[in-house]
């Protein structure tokens, strides 16, 4: 006799015509009944502590409620052995030497040219390890923001008609015999040519262009412009602030652009040929000394073709 087997969540129901109906019972899964149930958006488990965590937990419920080791460990669910474990960190005073010693050396070396180095000469330091000590010690170099220039517009080469109508500077640079290097602080007047003054010293910064720039003052006078390139020393809040005192405009050729300034390149060459490419200088002294006697023939004496075929004081002398 064959008999129906039902499931153990189903039951009978009686329907309206009398017959019995199977009604199976809904599995529902509710997410979140017990703590880590898995459910359809994903696993609810807190994610585990860290052993360092785990260690001060077993330590503070050693100490406050004055379990076991073993029971403590047990509770939080950390190994016995983790539990005794103590950091040995290597010691660090041999890579901190050449590290201070490489700094000290060789300035200009970041972490990366240090890393290499140390690999090149057979040292076991991880890289990541030269870095932790690199950072401890503060010998990150410190990355100087460049400045940036205002818009330039161009601006015209016009032949002034007069004197102290417009000024021209720029800056040069040669060694002595012993490599020593020097620069040099050119100033001409555009409307005849007139090298004015060349500045020579090791160093010259804003404040030495304007104290030479004064001193052309006191005895020819302000000039209306002065044009230039768009050096440190010529862009600095220094020598705007003269400038704005002295009501000189201050005309700055655009970027890249030194034919804008093409008055005093034409000078530099000059100079560059007849003085500092023909001469060996010993010191300083010598370069003021044959400067200013260059300067003297420059201006009296040497023929331009430009002043059609006449010096920069019988030109002044003819046309100012």
């Amino acid at each position: 006799m064959a008999k129906q087997i039902w499931r153990d969540d189903s039951r009978f129901v009686k329907s309206a015509k009398g017959i019995r109906v199977r009604e199976y019972a809904l599995e529902t899964h509710v997410r979140g009944a017990q703590l880590g149930t898995p459910g359809s958006e994903g696993h609810c488990t807190k994610k585990a502590l860290r052993p360092d965590a785990r260690r001060e937990l077993a330590g503070y419920a050693m100490q406050a409620h004055g379990l076991s080791e073993r029971q403590a460990c047990r509770m939080i669910d950390i190994s016995r052995t983790v539990m005794r474990y103590q950091k040995k960190r290597p010691d660090d005073q041999e890579i901190k030497r050449v590290l201070l010693d490489l700094a000290e050396r060789k300035v200009g070396w970041g972490l990366g040219k240090m890393v290499k180095y140390l690999r090149n000469q057979k040292q076991p330091w991880n890289h990541k390890r030269i870095r932790r000590i690199y950072c401890a010690l503060h010998l990150n170099l410190v990355l100087k923001t460049r400045k940036r220039l205002p818009k330039r517009t161009l601006q015209p080469l016009v032949l002034p008609e007069t004197t102290n109508q417009s000024w021209s500077l720029d800056f040069m640079r040669d060694s002595l015999m012993n490599g020593r290097p020097f620069r040099t602080l050119n100033i001409i007047d555009d409307f005849n040519r007139e090298a004015l003054r060349i500045e020579v010293d090791v160093s010259l910064p804003a404040g030495r262009v304007i104290q030479a720039l004064d001193m052309l003052i006191t005895w020819r006078g302000c000039p209306q412009q002065i044009r230039m390139d768009n050096g440190p020393e010529l862009i600095s809040r220094q020598l705007a602030c003269w400038a704005k005192d002295h009501q000189v405009k201050l005309v700055h050729i655009q970027p890249g652009k030194p034919a804008q300034n093409a008055y005093i390149e034409r000078f530099n060459r000059t100079f560059r040929e007849e003085v500092l490419d023909a001469n060996l200088f010993q010191n300083l002294t010598e370069v003021r000394e044959l400067t200013d006697r260059w300067l003297e023939e420059y201006n009296a004496v040497r023929p331009h073709d430009a002043l059609r075929g006449l010096t920069p004081y019988q030109y002044a002398s003819q046309y100012a």
